[in-house]
């Protein structure tokens, strides 16, 4: 007797297991990407109401009726783009069950799925459990573009779908409308689907805009877009997410929702209503606090003499570790925990390439902890060899 095949190549979760290792060693966590500070106090007071009225029960399995249609106003609002919450969005537990639904939906066995590298880690596994075989394209340092003749090889080989997580996870990269159409083009020209996880949509950095690729021409009706709740209103614990696509997809999505989770949580999508009808405001609060503590980050890595990538979106800094002399990514990430007290994520977990040089920091945290955290980071020099 052996397990499926399947997950012969499977590890457990590089970014989960960088959390153990802080725990074991006391370690300040900027590697698994979840905030320290709390929710708007809008949702938690929300929640504490539905704890004593409800609902407690199952909600429809695609998503409760007011939570579609709060979302719907939601993406209306910020793309400019009308979604029937009727029959053009799935409510899941998370943007990670959103993924792996709209594999599942739209990839057959033994299709291609093409995936920019670095990546999460979540992209080549759903690919894998779905039966389906990744193929990788480079987003080349230190800008992190793309070689459009790269991505179009891709497609030639057989890709019925790109996923594209945009602002990116693990470098901060934000794609221009000039990338975006150039990989709208390539897409319809194979008659494919682009599967976004946009989960960092709003938390960009000036000039930066994000570009909504269902809203290309051409493209809604081959865009599914994977988003979830958890970092723009600090809730990574809720796991509540959707998937927005065409009607007829959205279907396909909704049946494998159904089978893979029921629905998400009753009374979780009841109080998330109240984030998303929070004033603009909000979010421009939002990316004015994550400038604040990029800069504040940054300054700290600049003052260390360290070389990384400098975001354009998301939490994420690629930190370069090649003058510390390490064979291993995974051991300097152990030694930085063990002997410095600050946990990273090897950047080799994120690269289909054969990359040792990178680990990354999150910075999603308040601001006393980023501090101490760059206290202790000044005895990185510690670890070199």
């Amino acid at each position: 007797m052996h397990a499926a095949l399947r997950t012969a190549t499977f590890t457990d979760s590089v970014i989960r297991r960088m959390t153990r290792v802080c725990l074991q060693h006391d370690a300040i966590n900027l590697s698994q990407g979840f905030p320290d500070f709390d929710p708007p106090q809008e949702l938690t007071a929300r929640l504490a109401q539905v704890a004593l009225t409800g609902p407690h029960q199952y909600a429809i399995t695609w998503g409760a009726q007011n939570l579609r249609e709060a979302i719907a106003a939601k993406i209306e609002h910020f793309s400019g783009q009308a979604v029937d919450p009727n029959s053009e969005l799935v409510v899941t537990c998370g943007s990670t069950e959103a993924m792996m639904a709209s594999v599942l939906a739209t990839v057959n066995a033994g299709e291609k799925v093409a995936i920019f590298s670095p990546f999460y880690e979540n992209y080549g596994a759903d690919t894998i459990l779905c039966d389906a075989q990744p193929i990788y394209v480079p987003l080349r340092p230190p800008a992190f573009d793309f070689d459009p003749a790269a991505l179009e090889q891709a497609f030639a080989q057989g890709a019925k779908a790109l996923i594209l997580c945009n602002p990116s996870n693990p470098c901060g990269k934000v794609f221009s409308r000039e990338e975006m159409e150039t990989i709208a083009a390539i897409v319809k020209k194979y008659d494919a689907f682009v599967i976004t996880d946009e989960v960092y949509e709003h938390i960009l950095y000036k000039p930066h805009e994000h570009v909504y690729m269902a809203t290309l021409p051409g493209m809604k009706e081959r865009t599914l877009v994977c988003n979830s709740f958890s970092k723009t209103y600090s809730i990574t614990g809720w796991r509540l997410g959707y998937v927005q696509g065409p009607a007829n997809i959205i279907d396909a999505v909704r049946k494998v929702h159904d089978f893979l989770t029921v629905g998400a949580a009753a009374p979780l999508q009841e109080a998330l209503i109240a984030g998303l009808q929070l004033p603009d405001s909000y979010y421009e609060e939002l990316q004015e606090t994550y400038t604040h503590k990029r800069e504040l980050f940054c300054s700290g890595l600049d003052s260390l003499g360290l070389s990384y990538y400098k975001p354009q979106g998301a939490y994420y800094v690629l930190v370069d570790i090649g003058k510390f002399g390490y064979e291993s990514d995974l051991k300097f990430c152990e030694d930085l925990a063990s002997k410095v007290g600050v946990g990273a994520v090897p950047g080799s977990s994120f690269f289909r390439e054969n990359v040792n040089n990178y680990i990354r920091f999150h910075f999603a945290k308040k601001e006393d902890t980023l501090k101490a955290a760059l206290e202790r980071l000044k005895n990185i020099n510690l670890l070199q060899k």
